[in-house]
């Protein structure tokens, strides 16, 4: 005869596959807006300027001189 031990061990073991399941589910909707948004979305990173416009700020800050700032242009259009 059973005292209860046996149920309480599939009590414990059938909640742990819940939460299993819930963290899967979870990493699945992540993993869905991943793919669908593309990660620089997702994370706020990525290369959303264009590299005329990098090109641009680097020339405003006095990074390079206009001769560079000319040839490299004529290079990225």
């Amino acid at each position: 005869m059973m005292d209860g031990t046996g149920m309480m061990v599939w009590g414990v073991l059938s909640f742990l596959l819940g939460l299993l399941l819930i963290f899967f589910f979870i990493v699945a909707v992540a993993a869905a807006l991943k793919w669908i948004w593309g990660e620089s979305r997702l994370f706020g990173r990525g290369d959303t300027e264009t590299a005329l416009v990098v090109l641009k700020k680097r020339y405003a800050r006095g990074e390079i001189g206009r001769e560079e700032y000319e040839r490299i242009k004529k290079d990225v259009e």
